[in-house]
């Protein structure tokens, strides 16, 4: 196991900067992802790591080791792909066996390895398939196992559900944990599927344009995001959003535009009286209350568990995420509240957040 530190890293391509001076560290044993859109640079950094893109300028440790001109195989990485990279005339034994036949290995020594992986994944009978006889979740699995065998201080993995269908990918994320806090070897991630990074990381990095935008445990940025873009990536269905400004006084509150009031706890610190977005999520709306805004109904979805509003508060889209098992026609009132201590407060301005 070990620990990886990637310091100040910038990588361009030609005259297109792609990675803006990006630090992130993981600690030894550690369960990092890296979320955020496609393009904003997730895949590249990881690949950085991985040995198969060239640094611009920055430095990426392993442990105390500085790995910039280290070549690939001998980084001590394992890296699981998002098209599982198995090759089709080999056995799944085979396959698991590649890498180590490259270090000379003996053979009782790759069997025991393979057997070892292959225990852990429950694909002891898949061994003598071909990858075209299996399934997306059992060519994932064995993927994974020809990590594992490898020993490596640390897995690399390149939005490896991706190609697997829901259920598959909810299954494949819950092995994926279990395994890490089997192994605790050092796993760093990448994904843009906010709900991954949420279930499955120690530590998530979100990325934007090349840069860092907030680095936290899921809940802490689930809770107190920074700035909207954040707020906005993280969170299913995405958190809601209302131009307006601040109000004081002995109710202090956010006004929107058209002059609807949601109660605040109190005003932030520092206020200049600019204009305001006030976010909140979904699950954050109840039906009725004191002082209930009016929304209007949309459309209504139940999941059984629980119902999705979609309507509109003023003249602006919000999804309401409701315990209640509701029936409402389009266009239908729909009195709801907000709890004062779920808001969020950024400047519209500079999108950051207002403490």
């Amino acid at each position: 196991m070990a620990s990886v530190s990637i310091e100040r890293v910038e990588k361009a391509f030609g005259p297109v900067k792609v990675i803006h001076g990006v630090d992130i560290e993981a600690v030894d044993g550690e369960f990092v992802v890296l979320v955020g859109p496609s393009g904003c640079g997730k895949s590249t950094l990881l690949r950085m790591i991985a040995g198969l893109e060239e640094i611009t300028s920055g430095q990426i440790r392993i442990d105390d080791r500085v790995v910039n001109e280290v070549s690939p195989k001998d980084r001590d990485i394992a890296m699981v792909f998002q098209n599982y990279a198995l090759y089709p005339h080999m056995t799944v034994k085979e396959n698991m066996q590649f890498a180590l036949r490259l270090r000379r290995m003996s053979q009782q020594e790759r069997d025991d390895r393979v057997m070892r992986a292959a225990g852990i994944l429950g694909i002891e009978p898949l061994l003598g398939r071909r990858p075209g006889q299996l399934s997306g979740g059992q060519r994932q699995r064995v993927a994974m196992g020809r990590a594992i065998v490898r020993d490596p201080q640390v897995f690399l993995f390149d939005e490896p559900l991706s190609n697997l269908d829901a259920k598959l990918r909810v299954q494949m994320r819950t092995e994926i944990r279990e395994l890490h806090q089997r192994l605790k070897t050092t796993c760093i991630y990448v994904t843009h599927d906010q709900i991954e990074a949420m279930t499955m990381a120690d530590k998530i990095v979100v990325m934007n344009n090349g840069l860092v935008e907030q680095v936290g445990t899921p809940l802490a940025l689930y809770d107190r995001p920074v700035n909207l873009f954040v707020a906005s990536f993280l969170g299913s269905p995405a958190m809601n959003f209302l131009e307006g400004s601040l109000t004081g006084g002995d109710r202090p509150a956010f006004v929107t535009k058209s002059g609807l009031s949601i109660d605040i706890n109190a005003l932030p610190s520092g206020y200049s009286g600019g204009p305001v977005v006030c976010g909140f999520r979904p699950e954050a709306v109840s039906l009725g209350g004191d002082s209930s805004l009016p929304a209007i109904v949309g459309v209504v979805e139940p999941t059984g568990s629980e119902t999705h509003v979609f309507a509109k508060l003023g003249d602006t889209d919000i999804v309401a995420v409701l315990r209640e098992r509701i029936t409402l026609p389009p266009g239908a009132a729909l009195p709801i509240s907000v709890a004062p201590g779920s808001v969020h407060l950024f400047d519209a301005s500079t999108t950051q957040r207002i403490n």
